[in-house]
């Protein structure tokens, strides 16, 4: 394989005749093992290069969110399903176009999953997710600045100085990088030497203007921060506040742009459409209905081989069944019902555990258990 300069670059790992040799992510999400992203990833195509930098160092883990989403009970990825399949070949065309993967589905079906299984599979570090609602904003994504904060502290210094002269710096300015946190997408695009994960949760949930804000920021890869261009002559560089907990970061000049464009998992419950401006610069991938075997799999992650041993069986087939019945019901919710199921708090139950568990499974269009869709 060559990049764009025809330089020879890396090939993917390949374990066996099943994957193909351009895949990195794998079906299921196996990890990556003795290598790291830019060690396989080939140069990106030369309309989505990015001259970001220096730098930064690793982003941090968070294998407390990773195992709360994908559960602590490790099992083999299951390699062998369409839905598998397609799922890799998606997330290894945004990959290596460095696009943006646009996820639809049904509402509960893990959606945002995926970039927490992206994450963990190519050893990406913590997930930066940007949860979206009618009143998100492009600013909001990248930063906020509290100016009222700054302008508070700023009189109280200048309160504190008094009369005197301020020889020793207590009414000086302050310095407004003190005063700003990247957001989300903005952390996202610092430059990172490799690719930030970034979920964009729900975004069909936002104002209309959204989706085409975010157009020039993923074609550029950058973005300005007003605040510090206006102070970028008289203070060259600013250290801010990012998304990572205690971290910060030194933007120059006013303006960030990524050096490793970010994987970004942007997921949508089709419940409006978006612009063709928009769906032209992302990659779609559908997310099926989980079958049987998916659901056994995700229960043993979070619950154990036993839970699904013991009780997996009929509490499963039966949820598959009310999940058709009931134009569709969230995986949680059957979490929900065989954590209880193996809790041992319903021995005493009058009843069976199966028929608690079906009360457990409401409709989610918020009507109960047992009332006709609309």
């Amino acid at each position: 394989m060559t990049g764009p300069d025809d330089t020879a670059v890396p090939d993917a790992p390949t374990r066996d005749a099943q994957h193909p040799r351009w895949w990195i992510y794998r079906s299921g999400g196996a990890p990556l093992r003795d290598t790291v992203l830019s060690d396989v990833l080939p140069p990106p195509p030369p309309w989505r290069t990015f001259d970001g930098g220096p730098a930064l160092p690793p982003p941090p883990e968070d294998d407390t969110e990773t195992v709360r989403r994908l559960g602590a009970h490790r099992r083999a990825a299951r390699e062998d399903s369409e839905a598998a399949r397609k799922e890799a070949e998606m997330v290894n065309s945004a990959l290596l176009l460095r696009r943006p993967l646009l996820v639809t589905g049904r509402p509960g079906t893990g959606k945002s999953s995926l970039a927490y299984r992206i994450s963990r599979a190519l050893r990406l570090g913590r997930v930066l997710r940007w949860h979206v609602t009618s009143s998100t904003t492009l600013t909001g994504g990248l930063y906020a600045y509290d100016a009222i904060g700054r302008v508070q502290d700023t009189a109280a210094r200048t309160a504190a100085a008094g009369d005197g002269p301020p020889q020793d710096g207590r009414a000086a300015p302050l310095e407004v990088g003190d005063y700003i946190q990247l957001g989300p997408l903005g952390t996202a695009l610092l430059p990172h030497a490799e690719p930030r994960v970034l979920l964009i949760d729900e975004l069909d949930k936002s104002d209309l203007d959204l989706a085409n804000d975010l157009l020039s920021v993923f074609e550029e890869g950058s973005y300005a921060i007003p605040e510090l261009l206006r102070s970028s002559r008289r203070n060259p560089s600013a250290t801010v506040l990012t998304d990572d907990p205690d971290r910060t970061a030194v933007i120059t000049g006013g303006t960030v742009t990524c050096r490793a464009f970010p994987i970004v998992v942007i997921t949508s419950n089709s419940e409006r459409e978006f612009p063709p401006a928009f769906l032209r610069r992302c990659l779609l991938l559908e997310m099926p209905e989980p079958d049987e075997n998916d659901l056994a799999d995700m229960v043993a992650a979070h619950l154990g081989d036993d839970t699904v041993a013991e009780w997996g069986g009929e509490i499963i087939a039966r949820f598959l069944d009310r999940s058709r019945e009931r134009g569709g019901l969230s995986i949680d919710q059957l979490l929900n019902s065989l954590y209880l199921a193996s809790s041992g708090r319903l021995d005493d139950l009058d009843g069976s555990v199966t028929e608690f568990c079906e009360r457990v499974w409401h409709r989610l269009n918020g009507a109960g258990p047992g009332a006709r869709p609309r």
